[in-house]
């Protein structure tokens, strides 16, 4: 459920989704869908949250739990930074370490190159907050 949120999120964080997005899991399962208005809703269509525009994340009460920046810059519910996405679409912890990558057709890949799943038409920095950063813990 935490990766689901954070794959979630990351389809909307930075920029406008113009429709539905599918959020898929490694085999290929839908886990959850992203809508145009920046709903986040869960396989069988619960509320998880919500991402506004200007990339302010939400859990399904309504507390802000984080942030992406316009430059990638990942932040908690306090501001601090957790992580960034790179242009490149490499993803890096708040220490700079590499912990995955999104690929220009939306494959989510573990630090190690692994499949995790996939967000395709998703920018990059919103498909990392949904499979490395669980701001809806």
């Amino acid at each position: 459920m935490k990766k689901l949120l954070l794959l979630l999120t990351l389809c909307y964080a930075t920029f406008a989704v113009v429709q539905a997005q599918d959020v898929r899991d490694r085999s290929g399962a839908q886990v959850g869908k992203v809508e145009s208005d920046g709903t986040v809703r869960d396989r069988s269509g619960a509320y998880v949250g919500k991402v506004e525009r200007d990339g302010t994340v939400r859990n399904r009460s309504g507390a802000q739990v984080g942030k992406v920046d316009s430059d990638g810059t990942v932040r908690d519910r306090s501001g601090a930074q957790i992580g960034k996405v790179n242009s490149d679409g490499t993803v890096r912890d708040r220490s700079g370490a590499q912990i995955g990558k999104i690929d220009s057709d939306g494959t989510v890949r573990d630090r190690s190159g692994a499949q995790i799943g996939s967000a395709r038409g998703v920018p990059a920095a919103q498909a990392a907050i949904v499979f490395f950063f669980n701001l809806f813990k």
